[in-house]
């Protein structure tokens, strides 16, 4: 899993992906703390995150286990909001 904060939206209107309604972002990956690190993914959203928010992000053959995405291709999909994290025994971030 990646941790990943919510950099903005991807608009497509032509898809190939058969999953009725569905809803791309861009993620920045990022350190535990909530700091950017280079490079975007292009994600679905299955859970309606908020622009800015911290999440967990599942890539590659995982990511078509689930009901709404299976047999389908999708390579990167937003699984939780991530509401607080502790690193050796220390909170270094908290929604």
């Amino acid at each position: 899993m990646i941790l990943a904060r919510v950099s903005g939206s991807v608009v497509s209107s032509v898809r190939a992906d058969g999953i009725k309604g569905a809803r791309y972002l861009l993620v920045e990956p990022c350190t535990p703390s909530g700091s950017g690190l280079s490079g975007g993914i292009v994600t679905l959203d299955p859970i309606g995150v908020s622009a800015d928010e911290m999440v967990l992000v599942s890539q590659g053959s995982s990511t078509r286990q689930t009901e709404g995405t299976r047999d389908k291709p999708v390579d990167a999909l937003i699984i939780g909001v991530v509401d607080m994290v502790q690193e050796n025994k220390r909170l270094v971030f908290q929604k």
